[in-house]
């Protein structure tokens, strides 16, 4: 008892330090667990013929790995039938049955550090203790405590599957005889040694299912110390108050905009204003006016136009400019041109009856006319003397 409880303290020593070396992500409840099976053979260590008493045998395990060092499972085996140690073939189908809580000790990791995925190959070792049975034939079955113990070679073949060789000793922790020794056998009195155990070799496939991290095995935690953190968090809260007064200064854009197009949409909408100016002052002007849609000068007009002749005569330094105007009336090319025609017809009368010369005279179209308040008063001509 002793020696159990001293691996016990061995066992609660490693996963100490398994807990201390790393911190990982992946190791909740339903996290990391695996299936294994496998087969081989099994044979007593002392006694008898090594070769001649091995026996099949197959084992199913359920394991969970708490650590990337240390796991627990329960595996069960069972010795398939075969012929006895006496030269008589068992009559049951199983000469024994074992139930184990195994302990399971990455011997890779324990000694290099998990690097964040597991190796091509892994060494496992495994202790455990459990109940076994054994079948017999012409007297009553046995029924014992046990102990196993090994190495699994783990060759990692995906992230999800490994091919597993495992040898291992098992005992007989009562001391009786021991898969398959006789029962008059002269090593029923020994306890818990090599006389009481059977070895075996076995060879099989472990499945490992998908962790809550999104993969088959534990990740390396990538950890910060707290003034790290608070640091962090104190540049993200700065960066949300940041966030949230540009937010508003958003808002406030998106207000004036909607005012201002608001206001667009109002005057989009109101008809047309004419601004109309009132110049006060001395020039001289003549306004010659003209019937709807025409260009040519009716001879009420041509006082105005006379005018206008006379003062050029009188002053030989005095240039004319002639602006035509139509009324909105018609399209904007017929006006322009409108415009254009009447402002020439004055020019023509003042050349060609006064004789004024047409270097004096500077004659434009200007379109549709908005200097009066009243449409039909703007189809007109207006000369405005340069002194």
């Amino acid at each position: 008892m002793k020696k159990i409880f001293m691996i016990f303290v061995f066992c609660a020593a490693m996963v100490t330090s398994a807990s201390a070396r790393e911190t990982v992500e992946g190791s909740k409840l339903f996290d990391n667990w695996s299936l294994g099976v496998a087969g081989g053979a099994y044979t007593p260590m002392k006694g008898h013929a090594f070769f001649n008493s091995m026996r099949p045998t197959v084992n199913l395990t359920l394991a969970k790995q708490i650590t990337p060092i240390y796991g627990l499972g329960i595996e069960g085996a069972s010795i398939i039938n075969g012929k006895t140690l006496t030269g008589r073939y068992s009559a049951n189908a199983f000469d024994g049955l074992t139930v184990n809580i195994l302990n399971y000790f990455n011997l890779n990791n324990l000694f290099s550090q998990y690097k964040g995925s597991p190796r091509p190959l892994e060494v496992v070792a495994f202790w455990g203790l459990g109940w076994g049975h054994e079948f017999y034939v012409n007297r009553d079955d046995l029924n014992f405590a046990d102990m196993k113990s090994g190495l699994s070679f783990n060759f990692n073949l995906s992230k999800a599957l490994q091919f597993n060789i495992k040898p291992a000793v098992t005992w007989n922790l009562e001391g009786g005889h021991y898969a398959g020794t006789p029962s008059n056998s002269k090593y029923n009195d020994l306890k818990n040694d090599i006389n009481h155990s059977a070895f075996e070799i076995t060879a099989g496939f472990t499945y490992k299912f998908c962790n809550s991290n999104g993969t088959h095995n534990f990740k390396i935690a990538h950890l910060y110390d707290q003034a790290e953190v608070d640091g962090l968090n104190a540049k993200i809260n700065d960066l949300r108050n940041d966030i949230n007064h540009k937010n508003s200064q958003l808002t406030g854009k998106q207000e004036a905009i909607k005012t201002l197009q608001e206001q667009l949409n109002d005057c989009r909408n109101k008809a047309p204003q004419v601004i109309r100016e009132t110049k006060t002052n001395n020039e001289l002007e003549s306004v010659v006016t003209f019937a709807q849609g025409k260009s040519m000068i009716d001879r009420s007009q041509f006082p105005n136009v006379e005018r206008i002749a006379t003062y050029l005569k009188n002053h030989k330094d005095s240039r004319v400019i002639i602006k035509g105007y139509a009324s909105p009336e018609g399209g904007t090319a017929i006006n322009a041109k409108l415009a254009k025609d009447r402002a020439e017809a004055v020019k023509a009368i003042l050349t060609n009856k006064y004789h004024i010369s047409s270097s004096r005279i500077q004659a434009e179209g200007q379109g549709v006319g908005n200097m009066f308040s009243e449409p039909d008063w703007n189809r007109v001509s207006i000369s405005t003397i340069e002194k």
